[in-house]
């Protein structure tokens, strides 16, 4: 079996995984059920972000732009969220 290895760009994306979970877009792990945590969602893309400005200049071509792109996209879902969560 091989071992597990904590890269930059593995990082990146189990934050975003949890900020699926926190969005509801996924379902969470642990209780099989997708819920909303919008203020904490919100605050996981924040910390991607703040990492974003503080590894400026120290990414690969590659973490760079996955950093950008996980950024993009949970911004839009979180926008959707926020629009769609008193039509539900």
């Amino acid at each position: 079996m091989e071992e597990f290895q904590l890269t930059f760009s593995n990082f990146i994306v189990s934050l975003a995984q949890t900020a699926y979970v926190q969005l509801g877009i996924v379902e969470d792990p642990f209780s099989k059920e997708k819920h909303t945590e919008l203020e904490q969602a919100k605050g996981t893309i924040d910390l991607i972000d703040m990492l974003k400005e503080k590894t400026k200049g120290n990414l690969t071509k590659e973490e760079s732009e996955l950093i950008d792109e996980v950024l993009y996209d949970l911004r839009t879902k979180y926008l959707y969220v926020m629009d769609n969560k008193d039509k539900k």
